[in-house]
């Protein structure tokens, strides 16, 4: 067996290895996204979340991780001017936006690290892929359709990138626009980004998601980024490199 699927940080992660049986690769991968939830959850009590949000701990006494993270964050607020925030309108902190796409970034490099060249790491829908498949074929990646989650609406192979959605289909309107937090984002349904890892693309889905209309022209401006974008009506838009992606 070498795809395994466990309930952590909230969600189905599956790690599939390409036809490499390897246990104890699979233990230390799934531990490696347990540590991660154990210290940014927003859920647990005595997560390093929980006690900066608190005020048990102050900002310069938290953890390399937690600093890494703010940094991505920060970088994030800049190029996306605002639309990406990771402080709630409450003024709490909240970093899962960054947490989940670096978390499978880190999960990934554990992987190639430990000889793995051929992998998927599906975290809730956020996806990073490396090398083939156990056929020895490229990955390939559904886009489901917002409107009827068992409808996958396109099929791409993404190479060795990352692949991340945000929309409100799923989890509801969970995503805000920081400029008007009381405006509710109904004009795009769906954003999906190929982007170099599955960071780069979940930070980009966010910000375009959150700035409503004007995030397609955004994904559009990013080098080396490809994105198909469903608006309320069905529509659907997509960068000029999207098409290259897609199994026909």
């Amino acid at each position: 067996m070498t795809g395994r699927t466990e309930i952590i940080m909230g969600m189905p992660i599956t790690i599939d290895l390409a036809g490499r049986d390897d246990a104890d690769l699979h233990r230390a991968a799934f531990d490696r996204f347990r540590q991660i939830d154990h210290r940014f959850s927003p859920y647990r009590d005595d997560s390093e979340l929980a006690a900066l949000n608190a005020g048990a701990i102050r900002a310069e006494d938290l953890s390399d991780e937690f600093r890494e993270i703010l940094e991505l964050a920060e970088d994030a607020r800049e190029f996306s001017d605002g639309y990406f925030d990771v402080r709630r309108p409450d003024g709490l902190l909240d970093p899962s936006g960054v947490v989940k796409g670096w978390a499978i970034k880190q999960v990934a490099q554990l992987l190639a690290r430990a000889g793995s060249e051929n992998f998927c790491i599906d975290a809730g829908g956020d996806i990073q892929v490396a090398g083939c498949n156990a056929r020895g074929e490229s990955w390939r990646v559904g886009i489901r359709n917002p409107f009827a989650e068992d409808e996958i609406v396109k099929a791409i192979c993404p190479g060795t990138r990352g692949v991340a959605t945000s929309g409100s289909y799923v989890r509801g309107h969970h995503i805000y626009d920081p400029h008007r937090p009381d405006r509710r984002l109904d004009d795009i349904v769906s954003v999906t980004v190929v982007a170099v890892d599955v960071l780069a693309a979940d930070l980009l889905a966010t910000a375009a998601f959150a700035m409503g209309r004007s995030g397609p022209e955004f994904l559009r401006a990013m080098p080396e980024v490809e994105a198909y974008v469903i608006d309320r009506d069905g529509i659907a838009t997509f960068t000029p490199g999207f098409a290259a992606l897609v199994v026909t």
